[in-house]
């Protein structure tokens, strides 16, 4: 059967979810039109036998995945008719999904200029009944899905401090990955995703490409795994300026790079499993109260890790070339980790960790102009609010050891007088507060590392 432009497809198919119980894996079928079948597969090792209790919530847990990791083939040509083919959904479960393909994709369709409209198919509830999770009586150990980055090793000692049953968990075979997990001791669990190769066929042909939400995907691969190795827990570490948007567009709507990792999606995710999938399965973001400067703070005396974390996304490209270093020192993650863990890592060390002193470089001044969002828009990238670098780089201004580096200078010179004073201020920034799923038994961890 003929690959052809998904651009030109008029229907997207959900076809099929299956789960291959001897291999562990989930099979997960999309199609345009009646072209060919695009099949991913999701691997879980070592993959036990699924106590009968858990299996209609795995299912459903399976069924899940299936629709919100179909994002990445979606978007190849932004069809206007959903077809899942197993049967109509729910209303809930429906308008999760609307929801999660709209604001999930809200920078995809800004960057290529696309009006979304998506509307998964709905039946009655008299004809497909809600169905409610159950307490599953899940053992109490959590998941920690590990990025590379410095918050999931905050979010990991955070709970070694609480004495927490941990495990670090990651998709994807990533070595930078592998020596985070390593360095942290703890147990580890390592899945891996196989896209469809005719997608990157499609990209070919002309297809819709850019940014999708891949933690709401990874979201989902780790609800399947709580269930089926038993974990009663799962907790991301986004923070809450994942939550602010990256701009707000000609419209008036807000589109923000990080949705996936913000306090909506959470609420909106952690809602639907407890409430659908299984009552006492917890999934929540561990560093929710927390902005960016507390989390570098918290990861600051954390020496374990400063040779092998990375925030670089160059780093973690499917295809194409990768840094040779851990850090590229050129964008906009490099600069914001570089600047929020300047006021609290010593100088030596911190250009030690960078391979040199990236505040000491004119050439990227625009680079920090733009997270400071002075006269220009926040990057898309997973980086903190403006206020936060803007109050970093005030700290660092007033330090004799910063303050005549390249961009301190300019900042404290050309900047910094044309800024509200009372808007600069560090320490506000460091206290806990806002909206969070964290349970209580999880919510006193904070204490151990103050």
């Amino acid at each position: 059967m003929k690959l052809a432009d998904p651009r030109n497809a008029k229907r997207f198919r959900f076809v099929r979810v299956d789960w291959l119980a001897a291999s562990g894996t989930a099979e997960l079928v999309y199609a345009f039109d009646d072209g060919p079948e695009l099949i991913e597969h999701v691997r879980f090792p070592n993959a036990p036998a699924l106590p009968p209790e858990r299996a209609d919530a795995f299912a459903r847990a399976l069924a899940l995945l299936h629709l919100i990791a179909g994002v990445s083939y979606y978007k190849a040509g932004v069809p206007k008719e959903i077809v899942v083919e197993g049967g109509a959904l729910d209303e809930e479960t429906a308008a999760l999904l609307d929801l999660i393909y709209r604001e999930g994709l809200g920078e995809f369709a800004y960057q290529n200029k696309l009006e979304l409209s998506v509307g998964f198919p709905r039946a009655h509830t008299d004809v497909i009944p809600a169905k409610a999770g159950i307490q599953l009586d899940l053992p109490r150990r959590t998941l920690v899905p590990v990025g590379g980055g410095k918050d999931s090793l905050v979010t990991l000692e955070l709970l070694r401090a609480a004495k927490e049953p941990i495990t670090a968990a990651w998709v994807g075979n990533s070595a930078l990955i592998a020596d985070c997990v390593a360095a942290s001791g703890a147990d580890a669990l390592n899945l891996s995703r196989e896209l469809s190769p005719l997608l990157f066929e499609l990209n070919r042909l002309g297809a819709y490409n850019g940014h999708i939400p891949v933690t709401a995907i990874n979201s989902a691969i780790l609800v399947v795994a709580a269930l089926l190795y038993g974990y009663d827990a799962i907790a991301f570490s986004n923070e809450r300026s994942a939550s602010s948007e990256t701009l707000i567009d000609a419209k008036g709507r807000a589109v923000n790079h990080q949705w996936s990792k913000g306090w909506a999606f959470e609420r909106a995710v952690g809602g639907y499993v407890s409430a659908r999938i299984a009552a006492d399965l917890h999934y929540f973001s561990m560093l929710r109260p927390l902005s960016e400067l507390a989390v570098t703070r918290l990861f600051a005396p954390l020496t374990q890790y400063h040779a092998v974390f990375s925030s670089c996304n160059r780093n973690f490209k499917i295809l194409g070339a990768r840094p040779e270093s851990r850090w590229c020192g050129e964008c906009p993650k490099c600069l914001f980790v570089f600047l929020a863990l300047a006021p609290f890592v010593p100088k030596p060390r911190l250009t030690a960790i960078f391979g040199r002193n990236l505040l000491d470089d004119a050439a990227l001044e625009r680079g920090f102009d733009a997270l400071m969002e002075w006269d220009a828009h926040k990057p898309f990238e997973c980086v903190g609010e403006a206020r936060e670098a803007r109050a970093a780089m005030a700290a660092l201004a007033d330090r004799a050891e910063w303050r005549e580096d390249a961009v301190v200078a300019r900042f404290r010179e050309e900047i910094l007088p044309k800024l509200r004073g009372d808007d600069l201020a560090l320490e506000p920034l460091l206290v806990a507060g806002g909206e969070h799923r964290v349970p209580e038994r999880l919510a006193r961890a904070f204490d151990a590392l103050r």
